[in-house]
């Protein structure tokens, strides 16, 4: 199998496995989407949208944010992790867009990583989702699909954007990142992985990876 008939074939597969993929992060504007995935890292989905209602109840704009202080906001999202950066983070770039922007996010990959905590993924998933330009935010789960499937090196999450980007085409990386997503997460996990669930692996998934699981591919 050559690696665009691996291409072909898993786009296919996840057309039918997902045909339709909501964005994952509960929210109700750009501003409060770009918070969610702000606090998503290294933090759950799931988790992340049983504090942001907490968090945007008292705050959903630049304007109410900044009236909170830095340890006011640290208090609602400690679940999620990372509590100083993202904390700081998430009042520094309130800040930042009532002083720059008139309160609104920035619809640019470059202002958007030069606000506090705002790095490459977090400006992708919202220049993705949010203002519908094409990009490849790579997570664990694409990154270690992406290795699995033969599709790319592994090396960095940096090397996977590069190699799906270059691979997939352009018009399909929007949804394409998110069906990977749901696929790696219902048949492609981590751990508990159950290859006879994964039809891709299956099919196209290296035989290393494979092997680690004692079965024959």
């Amino acid at each position: 199998m050559t690696k665009q008939e691996k291409v072909d074939y898993v786009i296919e597969q996840l057309e039918l496995f997902f045909p339709e993929v909501p964005i994952p992060l509960n929210h109700s504007s750009t501003y409060t989407l770009l918070i969610a995935v702000l606090l998503s890292a290294q933090c759950t989905d799931a988790r992340v949208n049983k504090i942001t209602p907490l968090l945007f109840a008292k705050a959903d704009t630049p304007e109410e944010m900044v009236k909170l202080s830095v340890e006011q906001i640290a208090e609602i999202i400690r679940p999620c992790g990372l509590t100083p950066m993202k904390s700081k983070g998430i009042r520094g770039l309130s800040e930042i867009l009532i002083e720059k922007y008139e309160g609104q996010v920035p619809a640019s990959f470059e202002a958007l990583e030069s606000l506090p905590a705002v790095g490459h993924k977090t400006a992708s998933v919202v220049m993705s989702q949010a203002f519908n330009v094409p990009a490849f935010p790579v997570d664990t789960h694409i990154h270690r699909l992406m290795f699995r499937w033969g599709l790319s090196n592994g090396k960095s999450v940096v090397q996977t954007e590069r190699d799906a980007k270059r691979i997939f085409p352009e018009n399909l990386w929007n949804k394409l990142h998110l069906q990977i997503i749901y696929y790696a997460r219902a048949y492609s996990p981590a751990r508990g992985w159950d290859l006879e669930k994964d039809v891709i692996s299956q099919k196209i998934g290296r035989k290393s990876e494979i092997a680690k699981l004692k079965i024959k591919p």
